[in-house]
């Protein structure tokens, strides 16, 4: 019996999550040899060192590629991904991969579709056909047309991918990973570790265990000049409610300078005693910390995917999610004190949210190894329509 190498690449904090399960399923399928590079932002430790927490899990990782160039704009963007093409290929030569797995649309994933396509290498793109608005949708649809296999997380975007030209065939709603994970949170949702004991963190040592929020908000990479200011609405509604709060590092996008620059320079000039600061937590853990949680503020992804599955309040602040399928946990506003205000008493007073099953009903990592086990890869294709 041959067996498939099957290359995933995760390239930042995010990215881990998003197929954690996955990556055991291939790892422990008989037909599958699992090759794992990690890769950009989850080496770095001002990002939170994701590759810990992956080591932790007891995966073994093939390549490590350092490639993310200081600055945060969208020059250092550009340029990473250019140094991550490079890096990449020679990755890909060495490891001789069946095929390469790339994961939803970080501007950096890019790198790892040009690097396969262009060896002649199967394609396999995660989470294609959702739509955003700003350049992470640009890279999601790029991913999309470079890539042979598509395991999609909802009905929406396996019609999109079609949509666009995509052979019907090759397009597999498999769900998110993430929302297994979220499967065992709500199945054991026990918030069983003290997170400033497990995890440190900076701030005040806030009385969370009588209810909290959490925020995670990063920047928007196509309104990255304003990234500071737009932080600074999110401080200063979430300071004036005083509620303690666990708040999220940004990811390695532009803007994420101004964002943490926001974060430090209110840290110092008010000294928020209701606000602990966390880079980085294990994905279980943090998904506890979120489902024992009043409610989530930002615009993260998580709200939409991992939240609407558990029932967690959302508060989404600005563009950043624009018009991706959400539930009726989320309700969205602009980046100003009061409505942001407003906004969070309205999630955290609301008695009608309950959990839906959008991206996925817990099974996708297993779903996944099994259509890459028995699927034929092809490493060309034709435009159906």
């Amino acid at each position: 019996m041959s067996v498939k190498k099957i290359c995933i690449v995760v390239t930042a904090r995010p990215s881990y999550s998003r197929i954690k399960t996955a990556l055991t399923a291939i790892k422990n399928h008989p037909k599958l040899e699992l090759q794992l590079v990690v890769a950009g932002s989850a080496l770095l430790g001002r990002y939170g060192n994701a590759v810990d927490f992956i080591e932790k899990d007891g995966f073994k990782i093939a390549e490590k590629v350092f490639m993310v160039l200081e600055g945060e704009n969208p020059t250092s963007m550009a340029k990473t991904t250019g140094l991550g093409v490079m890096e990449l290929a020679n990755v890909f030569y060495r490891l001789q991969p069946d095929a390469v797995v790339t994961i939803a649309d970080r501007f950096e994933t890019i790198a790892t579709s040009i690097a396969a396509s262009y060896q002649n290498i199967p394609l396999i793109h995660l989470q294609g056909g959702e739509v955003t608005g700003n350049i992470d949708e640009k890279v999601r649809h790029a991913n999309t047309k470079l890539a042979d296999l598509h395991l999609v997380a909802s009905e929406d975007a396996k019609e999109r991918v079609i949509k666009m030209g995509e052979n019907p065939e090759m397009v597999f709603n498999t769900g998110c990973p993430s929302i297994d994970l979220a499967n065992e949170i709500r199945n054991n949702p026990t918030l069983d570790f003290d997170p400033i004991k497990k995890y440190g963190g900076v701030g005040s040592a806030i009385n969370w265990k009588d209810g909290y929020i959490v925020v995670m908000q990063h920047p928007v990479t196509t309104e990255y000049k304003s990234a500071r200011k737009d932080v600074e609405e999110t401080l200063k509604a979430v300071s004036d409610l005083n509620m303690p709060t666990f708040w999220f590092w940004p990811n390695v996008d532009a803007g994420s300078d101004g964002t943490s620059s926001g974060i430090r320079s209110f840290r110092e000039i008010n000294k928020p005693e209701n606000i602990h600061f966390f880079k980085n937590m294990e994905p279980n853990d943090f998904l506890k910390l979120l489902v024992n949680s009043k409610c989530l503020i930002g615009n993260s992804s998580v709200g939409i995917r991992e939240c609407s599955y558990l029932g967690v309040p959302v508060v989404n602040i600005g563009t950043r999610q624009n018009r991706r399928k959400r539930g009726s946990n989320v309700i969205d506003t602009v980046y100003n004190q009061q409505k942001i205000v407003k906004s969070i008493k309205d999630r955290i007073t609301s008695s009608t949210i309950v959990s839906e099953n959008i991206y996925g009903d817990g099974a996708s990592g297993q779903k996944i190894a099994n259509i890459l086990a028995d699927i034929k890869l092809p490493f060309h294709k034709t435009i159906m329509y």
